[in-house]
């Protein structure tokens, strides 16, 4: 076990809970969390009230409506290629382009509606461990929707690892590795007897379950033999277990022989001890620092095994303990752009914000919800940030301070979006004309501008949440004074809010 906090505790490490297993929170949402106390702050995070279905699926997600549109493509490939018989081969493959383009564009749109859809949910959830624990795995399990091409069935793994967000990481990876997104976007579903997928054998042990070195050569291709067989019925999007084309040989893998197939590779990788390590590991970088001391992930390795791998135990032991407060981890974790955009949103206390320019927001500051860069996931920490990346930040923190009166970058390019992008330009320039920003007068009451200290100290409170060097605070004060005419209007506030929030001191979670 780590050394655990004492059970007092202050404001600051209430904001730091919030932030680190969570996305932030306004002023009086980290004052009634830290009105809780420690522990009971921390089963707040873990066991939440909210309902997993809290958050509707779009429509054409929704298992009736998928299956409806699958047959509908179906039927629309049967017609297609009757009504080619007759063709020029010119003609023929014209057409099928045609049908091609509209699927294509379809794809895109529900595509898009699913980026917006999670992050609507991760703005608004009362769940939010939940949510970055479903961002973690969906790092952690990437596939991309450039790879899979079918967003429903992102969304369905969505909602796999926010089932499983906090339960059992073994259950978790049985579901994955029978999981369709992850079948197509690791080709798994062409794995047959004769023809294996080393490629998905090796993910699974290197990236997925033990991490490099910790098998060998032999394991992988005896592994890519007991993964075969496992296909997708296009239909329902569900996998069944074809035994004609599965290799039901005998495996001897990690020292052990027998005719295992896909899940009994899972249960021997999870009797390896690499398997109680590799986690604790991730989850300590992900929540608390980089380069963990080893002494603590061997502790924390020692009490996932004897938790039967459930993640729950090991987040409460990380979000309990006294390493997780200690002054050098606390505002010192870069944040991701997904943890800047939803932060920076709840610290104004905005719940709506147009879904195309979170979406270019995210193109440019390196992190797209459903793409992540390749099976590895993305890079974290320093990564994050370049000089293209910071300026983003900065622009992108003055569009939503700003609203209308900042003009919105254009969309870059991106080969997922790139025949989407005129239908997210237009809707960017919308966004451009129509964003209000947010409330000031809630947020900076008129009484409260009276006074430029006061203003200041209670905007470094909300986004800070941790005192200023006198050098930080002192630019503030005199950025308000030189701006405070015969009234503070919303303009002025806006622009001390966007040079609070383009500081490097704000890109630290």
């Amino acid at each position: 076990m780590l050394p655990a906090a004492p059970e007092e505790w202050t404001l600051q490490e209430a904001s730091h809970l919030l932030r680190r297993a969570g996305f932030g929170g306004a002023p009086d949402e980290i004052k009634n969390f830290h009105a809780l106390g420690r522990k009971k702050a921390v089963e707040a995070l873990l066991t939440p009230e909210e309902a997993l279905d809290a958050f509707p699926l779009p429509a054409w997600a929704e298992p009736e409506t998928a299956m409806a549109e699958a047959r509908e493509y179906m039927t629309q490939a049967r017609e297609m290629r009757r009504s080619t018989e007759g063709m020029t081969p010119e003609e023929a493959d014209k057409a099928r382009r045609e049908m091609n383009r509209k699927r294509q564009q379809t794809s895109r749109q529900h595509g898009i509606d699913a980026q917006g859809w999670w992050f609507r949910r991760m703005l608004k959830t009362k769940a939010p461990l939940r949510e970055k624990m479903v961002l973690f795995w969906h790092d952690h399990f990437a596939s991309s929707l450039q790879k899979v091409k079918q967003p429903v069935l992102l969304v369905n793994q969505n909602d796999l690892f926010r089932r499983h967000a906090t339960g059992s990481f073994k259950e978790l990876t049985h579901a994955i590795v029978k999981d369709p997104a992850m079948m197509l976007y690791l080709d798994t579903q062409n794995s047959k007897k004769g023809m294996p997928n080393e490629n998905f054998a090796r993910e699974v042990m290197e990236l997925f379950t033990l991490g490099e070195g910790n098998y060998s050569e032999a394991d992988i291709k005896e592994a890519a033999r007991a993964f075969t067989g496992y296909q997708i019925n296009r239909l329902n999007g569900t996998v069944y277990y074809n035994r004609r084309e599965a290799d039901n040989g005998e495996k001897t893998i990690f020292g052990k022989t027998g005719r295992f197939d896909g899940d009994g590779v899972v249960d021997l990788l999870f009797e390896q001890s690499a398997a109680s390590r590799l986690i604790p590991r991730k989850l300590w970088e992900y929540f608390v620092a980089e380069n963990p001391p080893q002494e603590g992930v061997d502790a924390l390795a020692k009490s996932f095994h004897e938790a039967n791998f459930k993640i729950e135990p090991l987040l409460r032991e990380i979000f309990l303990s006294k390493a997780f407060y200690a002054e050098k981890v606390m505002h010192d974790q870069i944040k991701s752009p997904i943890q800047y955009l939803v932060q920076m949103l709840k610290e104004l206390e905005i719940d709506e914000v147009p879904v195309a320019y979170v979406l270019n927001a995210q193109q440019q500051l390196g992190q797209v919800l459903f793409a992540p860069p390749n099976v590895a996931g993305w890079d974290w920490g320093k990564a994050w940030i370049n000089t293209n990346t910071l300026l983003s930040r900065y622009n992108t923190a003055g569009f939503i301070t700003k609203g209308s009166q900042e003009s919105a970058d254009p969309p870059k390019n991106d080969e997922m979006m790139a025949e989407g992008q005129k239908r997210l330009g237009n809707a960017m320039r919308r966004a451009d004309r129509t964003w209000s920003g947010p409330d000031y007068e809630k947020i900076a009451p008129r009484p409260l501008r009276e006074d430029p200290e006061k203003l200041v100290a209670a905007l470094v409170e909300r986004f800070f949440q941790a005192p200023l060097t006198d050098k930080e605070r002192g630019v503030f004060v005199e950025y308000a004074i030189s701006k405070k005419g015969a009234i503070f209007t919303n303009k002025e506030t806006s622009e001390l809010c966007h040079l609070m929030l383009s500081t490097p001191r704000y890109q630290l979670a």
